[in-house]
């Protein structure tokens, strides 16, 4: 059974995202006084009552919006508010109940979802202030005064949205869900994949560089398998990075890497691989996570016999550092091989989980020593006892030998190669730690 889903909304600049980062508990939400910030619905698990249940942040809702932007922030929330179980619609004390919140009410009430009414900024402690009454006008019951500042009557929110939830069943198991973030500079397409991938209009798409802020998490199954789409901000190049809503926009495709299992780079094709895309395949590759190069806008490509093959070359030339990562070369807009990234996804993460037991590694290395002798120094030559796997995601090996500075870069590569050609191992990092006796680390 999935978890209930409670959607944030409300005009913008009623302290939304400040009321969902005080109930999650986590500075998820960008948090800044420009209307407008909270482009698109923001998920976070939370947990009340030993009940686990998704929370969405929208972006504000205006109605009757002229611009490109903020219509598309409600179209964003409509969809939050089609998916929700509960709504929690904020309202402003300080404000007052205006002409928006009036329209933004009935909008809700013709979505016959039930509603709770926040009038959040009551920071005052003690006698309710008076105005609060004002809010019964727009029908949705009784207004619970909260304070996203304080969290004063947080609680009681919760609770009200409580009553709401279905019974609770067994809650399916998430281990099965491969978590996939899809990252890379403005626009190359990451939104248009997602939405592609989905179905519908999930994630903002616009040809303006910079539309999605947040990190975006979509639950997504198929025949292929389960999977959490992570749609991240397009990262810039740090001279460009001087608001501090786009430093926010870096960090959090920081933080998408680091939650996710396998990362889709996508590099735009007319563009071919630029230093920015060097950067932002440097952090997946440095986050020991499984990658997937993913060259968008094939379909704009003039091409013959040998298009592919020169591209494949300038990708595996420009990031030679990502050998191990396939390339696949799709088209977001036209679908073209979009249905051939999960047998991908699902390869390398498997390829990251893999286990390899002390034995096997030990043959492989036996074989290696035998081809290619190990590296001498001044006369010393480099002893090497065994490997094991310590870890995975990325797989992890420990290599003993009798002196750790003997153990050459060179070598090192090689015996990682010869790894990578017994085992596969394809689309992952792969950490090779030398230690010594007296397990003094190289």
């Amino acid at each position: 059974m999935a978890k209930p889903l409670v959607a944030i909304v409300g005009r913008p600049n009623v302290g939304k995202s400040m009321l969902f980062n005080k109930l999650v508990g986590a500075r998820l939400s960008i948090v800044e006084d420009t209307p407008g910030v909270t482009r698109d619905r923001l998920y976070a698990e939370a947990e009340w009552r030993s009940r686990k249940f998704d929370l969405v942040d929208t972006g504000g809702i205006e109605p009757g919006t002229d611009s490109e932007i903020l219509s598309f922030m409600r179209e964003q929330a409509e969809i939050a508010i089609q998916n929700a179980t509960v709504i929690i619609f904020v309202c402003d004390i300080k404000t007052g109940l205006t002409a928006s919140d009036q329209e933004v009410a009935n909008m809700l009430l013709r979505s016959g979802k039930p509603v709770v009414l926040a009038v959040n900024k009551m920071d005052q402690v003690g006698a309710t202030n008076p105005d609060i009454y004002e809010f019964y006008n727009l029908g949705l019951g009784d207004p619970i005064a909260v304070s996203s500042v304080h969290g004063h009557g947080t609680g009681e929110l919760l609770d009200a949205c409580f009553e709401y939830f279905p019974e609770a069943g067994e809650d399916e198991e998430e281990d099965d869900v491969i978590r996939v973030a899809v990252i890379g500079k403005p626009n190359v397409g990451k939104s248009s994949l997602v939405n592609r991938i989905l179905g519908e209009q999930r994630v903002i798409v616009s040809d303006m560089a910079g539309t999605t802020r947040d990190a975006v998490d979509s639950y997504f199954e198929n025949e292929k398998g389960k999977y959490i789409l992570i749609d991240t901000a397009g990262m810039r190049k740090k001279a460009k990075v001087d608001d501090r809503i786009e430093k926010f926009s870096v960090l959090r495709a920081t933080m998408a890497i680091e939650r996710s299992d396998v990362c889709l780079i996508m590099i735009d094709a007319q563009e071919g691989v630029t230093e920015q895309d060097t950067k932002v395949a440097g952090l997946a590759h440095e986050a020991g996570k499984a990658c997937i190069i993913v060259v968008n806008k094939w379909d704009a490509i003039e091409k013959d016999g040998k298009t592919m093959d020169r591209m494949r070359e300038d990708v595996r030339r420009d990031l030679s550092y990502m050998t191990y990562a396939p390339i696949v070369f799709i088209s977001a807009l036209t679908g073209q091989r979009v249905e051939r990234l999960f047998e991908l996804i699902n390869y390398v993460n498997d390829q990251a989980s893999l286990r390899i037991t002390t034995g096997m590694l030990n043959s492989v290395l036996a074989d290696a020593t035998a081809r290619v002798q190990p590296p001498t120094d001044k006369g010393r030559r480099l002893k090497i006892y065994y490997m094991t796997q310590v870890g995975i995601k990325p797989p992890h090996f420990v290599i003993f030998c009798n002196d750790y500075q003997l153990f050459h870069f060179s070598y090192r590569r090689y015996l990682e190669n010869q790894i990578r050609s017994t085992f596969g191992l394809e689309g992952t990092p792969v950490v090779l730690s030398i230690r010594q006796k007296g397990d003094k680390e190289g």
